[in-house]
């Protein structure tokens, strides 16, 4: 007899059809029926309860987070301790069961060593917004500049039936909201698998080989500039104890083949402050007046920021990330 997912009925929510995907994944749930209801003795004969029922019991298979004394996070779990979000009826799944979903979406083995890595960038980067948004926990404080109503908690929301619909079919909409959170999971999966996890490895070999490229070790060089970079130095950064080497540009070549200068971000999160900001006198000037005044040749242009510059050549990246260090006294 197949098993049963017991999760609400009515209006549903990004969380409860998170939660039912990540299951319906698993074997021992792919065939299992969806039941939504808010009646005690149906949902008893589920095997398996999400968002409803007001008891987190893993052992009871019982996943609700809405009781007053629930408070649980990843880091009270003893799951993934640098987060601390509330976790909604997705979470706690995620928490449970994420790895062996990964490992069905990508075909990989559980003991496979990636699971690690990509369950916590998962729930970084996807899982954790869906339990913050679920839970009322804004991503920042104070006075929202504009609305935000594309996320994927919205998008979910939208195909709850209108409020003025004399028929409302919620259950119908609550299996567009499944099929459509699974997509973006499933996507976002695959990409950090194939494309942001092989990007540590490039970062890695760049500082491996820092000293060869700059002889104060200061500056890396990317191969290809269009791996997503950021996130692993500062991981690697830490990981390797390299933090008081102050490793201050990075260099590639973009698309067209010149080659770009970056200032590295004081953090993850930043996008123009900067370590090291390319000169003052560079910034907003380009090609031969950018020459002229940083007396390098081929350079192309300086972001008025001073976060990024470019120039035609490899060796003439280089020359301008030294000769900043340079004037900068380093």
């Amino acid at each position: 007899m197949a098993h049963k997912i017991g999760t609400h009925n009515g209006h549903f929510h990004c969380d409860e059809a998170l939660a039912c995907f990540m299951l319906k994944k698993l074997p021992e749930y792919s065939d299992s029926e969806i039941v939504r209801t808010r009646d005690t003795a149906t949902l008893n004969k589920c095997n398996i309860v999400v968002d409803v029922g007001g008891v987190y019991d893993h052992h009871k298979m019982r996943y609700d987070h809405h009781q007053r004394e629930f408070k649980d996070t990843m880091k009270s779990l003893d799951i993934l301790p640098k987060f601390t979000t509330k976790l909604s009826s997705a979470g706690l799944v995620y928490a449970h069961y994420g790895r062996r979903v990964i490992g069905v979406i990508l075909g990989v083995s559980n003991e496979d060593p990636c699971l690690d890595v990509l369950f916590e960038k998962v729930y970084e980067s996807f899982i954790e917004e869906v339990d913050a948004g679920d839970n009322g926990i804004p991503p920042f404080d104070g006075t929202p500049r504009y609305h935000v109503s594309t996320t994927l908690a919205a998008r979910v929301g939208h195909l709850n039936p209108p409020w003025n619909d004399e028929h409302k079919n919620y259950d119908e909409g609550f299996k567009k909201a499944v099929e459509l959170v699974g997509t973006e999971l499933t996507d976002r999966v695959k990409y950090y698998y194939k494309s942001w996890l092989p990007a540590r490895e490039v970062v890695l070999k760049a500082l491996n080989e820092r000293f060869e490229v700059d002889e104060g070790g200061k500056v890396l060089m990317f191969a290809d500039g269009g791996a997503p970079w950021k996130e692993h130095f500062f991981q690697l950064e830490e990981d390797l104890e390299l933090q008081d080497e102050r490793i201050t540009y990075v260099t590639y070549p973009d698309d067209s083949g010149m080659w770009r200068i970056q200032a590295i971000p004081v953090n993850k999160l930043q996008g123009f402050e900067s370590r090291l900001p390319l000169p003052e006198k560079w910034r907003g000037v380009r090609d031969a007046d950018l020459e002229a005044v940083c007396g390098i040749s081929g350079a192309t242009f300086c972001h008025a920021s001073g976060f990024i510059g470019g120039n035609k050549t490899r060796e003439g990246a280089l020359s301008m990330a030294r000769k900043s260090l340079e004037l900068a006294g380093q």
